[in-house]
């Protein structure tokens, strides 16, 4: 393991510890609501990509609700295979759900599409605004990816108590535009 997988493996443990205690407080109503503020800011942002939330990640599904009734198209990422970027399948609030690998939920059947911004779970952030994920580096490879075929905005969707005063990091690892808090918007 080299040294910067053993310092991420390190502050995943400590981040999963610090967002348990901030998904029991019930504060993803007001992360919502600054989301959604936040995304208003993209008024030409037509496809927007969430995700089916997962152990105690803050959940966007009001969001994604909310942004459907508005007209715009919605779509959670699916997981392709290994080392490979990920698919964004369109989502409505009557899609037929199955399970997926890591237990999110995917769509069974829609289309595939390409969004015009990332909202993105996390274990931890910086004020630099990068991401500690789980480690698979799937969101990376897919910002990598989508950045070549059109300009992307990436939003991290977390608690303020995620935040930590660096995110260890390497040279694939992606800077998003901003992360969304309960607490507020930090732009990068």
């Amino acid at each position: 393991m080299t040294d910067i997988s053993k310092l991420k493996a390190e502050a995943r443990k400590a981040a999963f510890a610090a967002r348990k205690p901030a998904h029991a407080q019930g504060l993803d109503e007001a992360a919502n609501r600054n989301l959604l503020r936040q995304l208003a800011l993209y008024r030409d942002a037509r496809i927007i990509s969430a995700y089916m939330p997962i152990r105690t990640e803050v959940s966007p599904l009001a969001t994604m609700t909310i942004l459907h009734g508005q007209g715009k198209r919605i779509c959670v990422p699916v997981i392709q295979g290994d080392a490979l970027p990920l698919l964004f399948r369109e989502w409505t609030p009557e899609t037929v759900m199955v399970d997926g690998p890591f237990g999110a939920l995917v769509p069974a059947a829609g289309e595939f599409l390409l969004p015009d911004i990332l909202v993105t779970p996390l274990l931890a952030f910086d004020e630099q605004c990068y991401r500690l994920g789980y480690g698979g580096g799937f969101y990376d490879r897919s910002f990598e990816q989508l950045g070549g075929q059109k300009e992307i905005v990436g939003l991290g969707f977390a608690y303020s108590a995620q935040q930590v005063p660096k995110v260890p990091r390497n040279e694939t690892d992606h800077q998003l535009d901003a992360i969304v808090t309960e607490a507020g918007v930090i732009i990068c």
